[in-house]
Order: structure tokens, then C-alpha cells, then sequence
């Protein structure tokens, strides 16, 4: 059974195996950290930095979805997208677009395109995005689905809204239920404060770090009070949730 890191439930295709993910971008440091957090949900990924090697690598892998920037080195991504819809039609494609290219944007969903979002993006995004596609077209099939989220001996009841650690409950407020919850969704992964503020308190929100760092504190008061601790800061970098290893 395909279990991803990310603790969220797990996509997979209809026959049991992985998710096939194509990332196609000419940056390759940009490629690499989309690569890495699709991995991180238990996905196939393969990258391409120009137009010729997505259409070669879409023929070989036959992708379920491709993340496709606009502006590549040989084409646009709407020829290679009309390329990809000759190999497999009913491929989802999600587009990569500058902020303020409206017409990219346009041109896109004009195309065939399924979604878009714009640079700079929250990788979170992205992967929710992707989720949504596959689930919409039927390419999908989610495994693993609950309402618990396990980390250790701290556990989490999305539909109850209810916190124990070691069967004691905690009572949280609903932007700590959210922070606590995200945490638990990326367990030993360090979460930036921006990543946090973005998931946490939505994308356009204008506060500062600060406000991270207070809603950890208040979460430490709770979950790790008179217990080993399983929030860390790490210095530089951002903030982890761990299991205590017995």
C-alpha cells in the first residue's frame, strides 16, 4: 500500500499504484523542490526542463498529471500541452504562471489547461491543487481515509475536533487545532514560519512571524506540558513535530 510522508491520505491510482507526476520547469532548483514535496505524498515524479524531453518523458511515463510552466527555453507550455494531449488526452495539467499574466492565465484554461497558479506559490498549493484534479477527473482513488491523525502517542479527531496525547485531552483553540493539525500532517518535516502562515492563516494573510512563534508556544503549553517534548525549534530554519522515541 502506496503511505506517503505527508500524513495526508494517500492518492493512488486506480489499479494501486502510485500517482505519475511530470513536473516540467527550466529551473532546476525550482523543479527539484516540486519534485521533492510531490514525492513527499507517496508520488512517481519525473522532471523535464524544456518542451522536447516533457513530450519524450510524458510518452515513457504516461503521467496522470503534469505541473507545466509557460515560458520554456524551446516553446510555450501551451504547444507542449497540445503535444501531451496527443499522447494521453485526458491528462490533468496544471500551469505555472508568472504573477501578472493575465493572458497566460486565460490562454491556459483556453487550451485544455485544467488549473493554474501563479509565481511565487505555496507548495501546499500546488500539491492541494493536484489532489483536487486527479480526485475531479477519476484518475485517482484515495486510500487510507479517516478522520485520525497519529503521531506518537499524540492523536487528532479532524471530524471530532478533539486532541489526546497518551489518552489525555487537550483543549485547543480553533487556530491551534489548525497549526497542531498541520504539523501532524508533516511529522519530522521542519516547517518554515512562512510555510505556516501560509497554510495556517491562508495565503494573503499580512501578519508577521511573530504570530508563529506565539501559537507554538501556546501549543507547547498544551502538548508537551509535563511531558517529553515532540514540538522542536530549529534554529534558522523553523519548527518540527516528532514522536518521542521510548
Amino acid at each position: 500500500m502506496n503511505t506517503p510522508r505527508s500524513g495526508r491520505p494517500a492518492l493512488s491510482r486506480p489499479d494501486g499504484t502510485p500517482v505519475r507526476v511530470l513536473v516540467v520547469d527550466d529551473d532546476p532548483d525550482l523543479a527539484e523542490v516540486l519534485s521533492g514535496a510531490l514525492r513527499y505524498e507517496g508520488w512517481d515524479v519525473r522532471t523535464a526542463g524544456d518542451g522536447a524531453t516533457a513530450v519524450a518523458e510524458a510518452g515513457d511515463h504516461m503521467p496522470d498529471a503534469v505541473v507545466l510552466d509557460v515560458m520554456l527555453p524551446d516553446t510555450d507550455g501551451f504547444a507542449v500541452l497540445r503535444s501531451l494531449h496527443g499522447v494521453q488526452p485526458d491528462v490533468c495539467v496544471l500551469f505555472l504562471t508568472a504573477r501578472d499574466a493575465v493572458e497566460d492565465r486565460i490562454a491556459g484554461i483556453t487550451a485544455g489547461g485544467d488549473d493554474y497558479v501563479t509565481k511565487p506559490f505555496s507548495l501546499e498549493e500546488v500539491v492541494a491543487r493536484l489532489r483536487g484534479l486527479l480526485r475531479r477527473a477519476g484518475m485517482a482513488r484515495q486510500l487510507e481515509e479517516g478522520p485520525r491523525l497519529v503521531v506518537g502517542d499524540l492523536v487528532m479527531d479532524d471530524e471530532a475536533r478533539e486532541v489526546t496525547r497518551a489518552g489525555e485531552l487537550i483543549e485547543l483553540s480553533p487556530t491551534e487545532f489548525e497549526l497542531l493539525r498541520f504539523l501532524m500532517r508533516n511529522p519530522r518535516r521542519v516547517l518554515s514560519k512562512a510555510q505556516i502562515l501560509d497554510r495556517v492563516w491562508s495565503y494573503d494573510f499580512g501578519g508577521q512571524a511573530h504570530v508563529v512563534e506565539l501559537y507554538i508556544s501556546y501549543l507547547r503549553k498544551k502538548v508537551d506540558a509535563g511531558r517529553e517534548p515532540m514540538i522542536h525549534t530549529v534554529r534558522g530554519a523553523g519548527y518540527v513535530l516528532k514522536p518521542v522515541v521510548r
